[in-house]
């Protein structure tokens, strides 16, 4: 049996998700919770194969707290989902140490068919974003933005995008907010820009590309 946990803040995901692992056969759901708080509290007391985490789950950003799960538990395996867009956010997830990335828009096969996979140790990514990274070395201007940003520059981006001020990042990300002024012009400079107005049109199209 493939011992499966889920992590997400929305009541009717989590239910849909547990729902179509438990109509399939060879999953046990060990539990599901809305935080990450409840998630590492959970995880001091159960051991799953899978944990399924949501790009945006509350009180720790989502790469933050797969980062955590890396190092205070190894041998769990990371399924990270999301609505977010693929074009910025699997790869994120991957470098991160994310068994594999899948979008709220999947099948129900797919759900399955990525938790199989990513419980006997393999990568899991969609035909579309293999098709979309294997021909990213085209001519379309926010892949080309995006090689250029580190996971933590995309995170620092991700989270100014969606209207957190400094302080908030800071404490999302566990920075000090002198640290996230640094990561801001940076940002500015890779993306080529010279105020947040149009960082943050980046950032859309980065997002909605």
């Amino acid at each position: 049996m493939i011992k499966v946990l889920i992590a997400d803040n929305h009541p009717i995901i989590r239910m849909g998700v547990r729902q179509v692992l438990e109509s399939a056969n060879g999953f046990e759901m060990v539990e599901d919770v809305s935080t990450t708080d409840e998630l590492f509290k959970k995880l001091e007391s159960v051991t799953p194969d899978v944990v399924m985490l949501e790009m945006d789950i509350p009180e720790i950003n989502g790469i933050a707290a797969l980062r955590k799960i890396k190092k205070e538990y190894p041998d769990v395996k990371v399924l990270m989902y999301s609505g977010q867009s693929e074009d910025v956010y699997a790869l994120s997830a991957i470098r991160a140490g994310a068994f594999g990335y899948l979008s709220k828009s999947s099948s129900t096969d797919y759900i399955i068919a990525a938790v199989k996979k990513v419980s006997e140790g393999s990568m899991f990514i969609t035909n579309e974003l293999a098709q979309r990274l294997a021909f990213d070395e085209g001519t379309k201007k926010p892949r080309r933005f995006f090689r250029k940003l580190s996971t933590r520059e995309v995170e620092v981006l991700k989270l100014l995008a969606s209207g957190k001020r400094n302080k908030e990042v800071a404490q999302g990300l566990n920075l000090n907010e002198k640290t996230v002024s640094t990561y801001k012009a940076r940002l500015m400079k890779k993306l080529n820009v010279d105020n947040m107005v149009d960082l943050l049109q980046q950032a859309k199209a980065l997002e909605l590309y």
